[in-house]
């Protein structure tokens, strides 16, 4: 994975249901586990949960936390798409 896309998935929030607003990486294993039992959503927030399903299962959320220290914002508004397309 590439380092922008690395960091547009440590700024990225889930955008609806019970989580929405919060990082991804920051959602409950649980929660994330259940998408992949019931199937990742198209695009890319299937993409970036399945990447956080990998994250979270190797134990390193501490790695997209200090990603969105080092890089506070993403560098423009089409970063996170493309970035993602990268993945």
């Amino acid at each position: 994975m590439e380092e922008q896309a690395l960091i547009a998935l440590a700024h990225a929030k889930m955008p609806f249901g019970k989580y929405a607003g919060r990082y991804l990486s920051e959602l409950p294993e649980t929660y994330v586990l259940w998408f992949k039992g019931k199937g990742y959503p198209a695009g890319a927030l299937g993409t970036q949960l399945r990447a956080i399903e990998e994250i979270k299962t190797n134990g390193l959320e501490s790695l997209l936390r200090e990603l969105r220290e080092r890089y506070p914002l993403p560098l423009s508004p089409d970063f996170s798409r493309e970035a993602v397309k990268k993945m």
